[in-house]
């Protein structure tokens, strides 16, 4: 079950055949077009644009052009339209919220940000998602029920918030490129809801990470036999490593960017001393984890742009004492893909991680 926190609470949503699901990135907006068949979901058309350039804030008018053509360079055959909220536009969090309905717990967190989610948030949109709990004996339910004094225990939940201002933003540029919005979905879950459809039964019964690469930031998301554990943002993505490989080359950062997805040898060393900060990062995550839950985590998943680089694997396995890979986001997909795309997906694919997984809330 995909997990949905959509933002747009829409009551008449309904199961689509079609869907463009976009990825706006920093430097590069990744979108894919989805179709079901029957019970099975066909990637059709993926596309990657250079993302609008701008300062502090795109207008809407600025990203309804960007829409637009992401439309056309998918083939404009449906005008449903998800976007993943990028790391540091939504905030994702796991509370403890009493057994109510969702539109109650959405309101609680309206009224009570700041007690459940450590932040003031004003002017902002929330949602929910309550986690299935996993499979417990009778015994273990009987004895967490005692412990709470008979009272009917607390749901799981992940909470996300996200600026009203964004939310309107986004529903002004799909109108005015002609389309529908459908769901905004942080892009901390897309690698989530991927992940659960792509290899199952890894999630069932083992304790991995997942680890998203983007552009400015890097997502880590703990995932303990199914169940969500930890969820961390670490500020450091594939500009700073490209940046800095630039800058201690003394080369361009296109040249950069070309060599560290690339496995030239001589630029190892300069390479490592970028990855090095993030696997500490991601290091301490796997530390906390491991000394709350006195569990290893046997596997770290990576995915992103960088995620290409059998390089930055390597450094990164060496940094964490934790074997790390790459993983097929599109394997669990039927590919309808036209010419070249299908020749280029297995490439292209870490970068699709993403909005993959926010289709798939949408679906």
């Amino acid at each position: 079950m995909a997990l949905s926190l959509p933002f747009l609470n829409i009551a008449s949503r309904k199961k689509r055949t079609q869907m463009i699901s976009v990825d706006l990135g920093s430097r590069t907006t990744k979108a894919v077009l989805l179709e079901r068949r029957g019970e099975v979901l066909a990637l059709t058309r993926y596309a990657l644009l250079d993302a609008p350039i701008f300062e502090k804030k795109i207008s809407p008018e600025l990203l309804g052009d960007h829409l637009r053509s992401v439309a056309e360079a998918l083939g404009n055959t449906t005008k449903y339209i998800t976007m993943s909220v990028g790391l540091d536009d939504a905030m994702v969090r796991q509370v403890e919220l009493p057994q109510i309905p969702l539109d109650e717990m959405r309101q609680i967190l309206k009224v009570n940000h700041k007690g459940y989610l450590q932040q003031d948030l004003p002017n902002h949109v929330f949602d929910c998602y309550i986690i299935p709990p996993r499979l417990q004996s009778v015994a273990d339910k009987t004895s967490e029920s005692a412990r709470a004094g008979g009272s009917a225990p607390k749901l799981k939940v992940l909470a996300a918030a996200a600026k009203q201002q964004l939310v309107n933003d986004f529903m002004a540029a799909t109108n005015a490129a002609g389309l529908i919005a459908e769901c905004m979905v942080p892009g901390l879950v897309g690698p989530i809801n991927t992940f659960e459809q792509a290899l199952p039964e890894i999630l069932a019964r083992e304790t991995i990470a997942l680890v998203d690469i983007g552009f400015k930031h890097t997502s880590v998301t703990i995932l303990d036999r199914g169940e969500l554990a930890l969820t961390r943002v670490v500020n450091i993505g594939g500009d700073k490593l490209t940046a800095g490989l630039a800058e201690s080359m003394n080369i361009s950062y296109a040249e950069a960017e070309g060599i560290k997805v690339g496995m030239a040898p001589e630029v190892e060393s300069a390479l490592q001393m970028q990855v090095i900060p993030l696997g500490r990062e991601i290091r301490a995550s796997l530390d906390f984890f491991e000394h709350q839950f006195d569990r290893p985590v046997s596997q770290v998943y990576v995915s992103g742009g960088s995620a290409r680089s059998e390089m930055i694997l390597q450094m990164l396995h060496s940094e964490l004492m934790t074997e790390c890979k790459t993983w097929n986001s599109t394997g669990f997909l039927q590919l309808a893909l036209p010419g070249q795309q299908a020749v280029e997906v297995d490439h292209i694919g870490p970068q699709l991680t993403v909005a993959i997984g926010a289709a798939l809330s949408a679906f």
